[in-house]
């Protein structure tokens, strides 16, 4: 089994992502190790395209294509080392006042101008073309796709061993690791409801496997009713819809980003569904959830909140 494949195995079977697991993946060489870096003056990392990415020194100098990213270089500390952010990079408040450099149609100029000795990209926003020229000027470009919480939790690790900070993304990981083992806690003697998460109306478009949010709703205590689906972001017929029932259908909302306010308005036409008889339209913030970063356990935790309210109802619980 080739270098890549194991560390991809080892998210894959692992959901929880236990210390062992990263262990294993330092052992056996599958992350750089500072003191190989120190000797050799070069590192070598493979991003979550398969491509390699050498660096010759610790990067100083970032330029972060998503919000997400963004959030967790200042969480581990490194907000000073950020030079380029997107126009959507509104957290914390201090990358607020990073130069800006567009979002889906990122501006190689402005890019190029800020002089990055390092370009950090999601790879659902990351076009081909763009990725060709950053190749060509030859500025180090890792790529990241968060495809379950386990593998956020592991770039957060990654990307503390690339800028040596590994000490300060442990201690994220770590605290991240025990906010979602309490979440569990609080729902693991309850029902599973049967959650619809709209992301679009119309067309109905949802989260399936393959989508860390999908896996967000497990362990916030919930059954997606797209768990069968084939695709991370499947389309579905109102006859499906109506086939899985679900108890709880989800509208993530925010001021920039979500769905639109009152979408829910449009559901109860559809007097059948659980969800509405039983009054359980739901929004949650999607600043959280569409951003695979340090604040997704919080996103948990309002998805949580969401699906079972009764477990964080504390008089109920005294």
């Amino acid at each position: 089994m080739g270098m890549v494949a194991s560390q991809k195995t080892c998210l894959r079977t692992n959901q929880s992502i236990t210390w062992m697991c990263l262990t294993v993946l330092l052992i056996a060489g599958l992350l750089p190790v500072g003191s190989r870096a120190a000797e050799t003056g070069q590192r070598t990392f493979v991003d979550d395209l398969d491509r390699k990415v050498i660096l010759t020194h610790a990067p100083r100098r970032i330029v972060s294509l998503a919000p997400s990213i963004t959030e967790t270089l200042f969480a581990i500390g490194l907000g000073e080392r950020v030079v380029g952010v997107t126009q959507f990079c509104d957290y914390p408040p201090e990358a607020q006042s990073k130069p800006k450099i567009g979002y889906m149609h990122p501006n190689l100029e402005a890019i190029v101008a800020l002089e990055p000795d390092l370009i950090l990209a999601p790879r659902e926003l990351l076009r081909v073309d763009i990725l060709g020229k950053l190749e060509q000027l030859q500025i180090p470009t890792y790529v990241l796709d968060a495809t379950t919480v386990a593998s956020i939790l592991v770039h957060i690790q990654t990307l503390g061993q690339i800028l040596g900070a590994s000490a300060n993304a442990n201690d994220v990981v770590r605290r991240m690791q025990r906010q979602i083992e309490e979440i569990k806690a609080r729902t693991a003697r309850l029902s599973r409801p049967r959650v619809l998460y709209a992301l679009n109306s119309e067309p109905l478009i949802t989260i399936g496997p393959g989508s860390y949010l999908h896996e967000a709703i497990e362990i916030a205590g919930g059954s997606n009713v797209a768990a069968r689906a084939r695709v991370a972001y499947p389309r579905l017929s109102m006859e499906a819809v109506l086939q899985e029932d679900p108890e709880v259908i989800l509208f993530p909302t925010g001021r920039a980003e979500g769905i639109a306010e009152g979408e829910e308005e449009r559901w109860q036409r559809w007097t059948t569904l659980s969800a509405i008889r039983l009054k359980q339209l739901r929004r949650v913030p999607n600043e959280l959830l569409n951003r695979p970063g340090p604040r997704i356990v919080q996103g948990i935790e309002a998805l949580a909140r969401a699906i079972h309210p009764e477990a964080f109802d504390e008089r109920r619980a005294q």
